[in-house]
């Protein structure tokens, strides 16, 4: 009977030798080492680049951005230039295509600027996304941010809301940048469909800068006394409007809409200065653009729209990270905790 017992405690030691052996002294292709999911190397960098590097509405891009890279197990870099500069940000973009990253994503100052060099990245095997401001002629792979003729009909429709569908109203934006021009067109032409009697009478260059905006809110409130609406394509004009508001008196006339959830926003939402403002996904613009870049870069996905390798899927070309109406009633949610 004991040698039976000792013969037992034989075999199942050697079959838990057995099992050790195969489970966790493999190789890496075992499965306790088998990594789970997506995974890269921290060699593996990735570059936000942007304009305009020190202003809090990139904060949320650049957290999501983060948030991407950790799960990814890849590093990032954020870079951009420090003033609203167009060959600031050119430069800014080539010095960082000369250091050969994994991937580049891109805000684009100018929808037309930026193209050489984002092409010159392309060419040279450099995965380029754009978001937030999107340069639709250059070769990058996709544009990841808001529909923003949408979000001018979103703010065209609250406008008429806010003013009952009747009087003069004002745009401060910035000209020169896509997503911009196009808040801006769907503002206008969804009032000229929709709202006759609510009139845009001026668009006004705001340069995106809180002062600058401020002033020319002031000019236009006495070029046209009895206007009744101001929206206003970004955050820094949108305090600058505020401001210009409350130093003319005017609070309770005429109706502010603005853009982003930049803490001096948020505060003149909830004090009633500024009426709404629209909150983008700017955390999805950032984790989703890493994302794409990574899949990019390890050929997960497939970029060319007329390959017919179904055995590569297809890469989103066009993201929509979706907005949001912000008034009094809700500000406090949208508070950064």
């Amino acid at each position: 009977m004991k040698k039976l017992l000792l013969v037992y405690i034989v075999l199942i030691g050697t079959l838990m030798a057995y099992l050790y052996m195969v489970f966790v002294k493999e190789d890496d292709s075992g499965l306790l080492d088998e990594p789970e999911g997506l995974h890269g190397t921290l060699d593996e960098k990735y570059v936000m680049v942007n304009f305009l590097a020190g202003i809090d509405y990139w904060k949320n891009g650049l957290k999501g951005f983060e948030d991407a890279a950790e799960a990814l197990g890849v590093s990032v870099e954020y870079r951009g230039s420090t003033q609203y500069d167009v060959q600031e940000e050119v430069m800014v973009l080539e010095q960082v295509i000369a250091r050969s990253p994994a991937g580049i994503a891109v805000s684009a100052i100018d929808s037309e600027a930026l193209n050489p060099a984002i092409d010159k990245a392309v060419e040279a095997g450099i995965p380029v996304v754009m978001f937030d401001a999107d340069a639709p002629r250059s070769k990058a792979y996709s544009y990841i941010g808001t529909n923003n003729y949408n979000a001018g009909v979103t703010a065209a429709r609250k406008m008429a809301e806010l003013t009952g569908g009747a009087g003069k109203v004002v745009v401060v934006t910035l000209p020169n940048q896509l997503n911009h021009q196009e808040r801006t067109r769907g503002f206008e032409e969804t009032l000229e469909k929709e709202f006759p009697d609510l009139r845009l009478v001026e668009t006004a260059d705001g340069k995106g800068d809180q002062m600058i905006s401020e002033q020319k809110v002031r000019d236009l409130l006495n070029k046209f006394p009895d206007l009744s609406g101001i929206f206003v394509t970004e955050a820094n004009g949108g305090v600058g409007a505020g401001n210009a508001i409350l130093r003319l008196n005017k609070l309770g006339q005429v109706k502010i809409i603005s853009f982003d959830t930049d803490k001096g926003t948020l505060d003149m939402v909830k004090s009633g200065t500024i009426s709404a403002t629209l909150a983008q996904g700017i955390w999805n613009m950032g984790y989703w653009s890493l994302m794409q870049l990574f899949h990019l870069r390890n050929h997960l996905v497939n970029p060319m729209s007329n390959n017919r390798d179904s055995s590569i899927p297809p890469l989103p070309t066009n993201v929509d990270t979706g907005i949001t109406v912000v008034t009094p009633d809700d500000v406090d949610r949208f508070y950064a905790k």
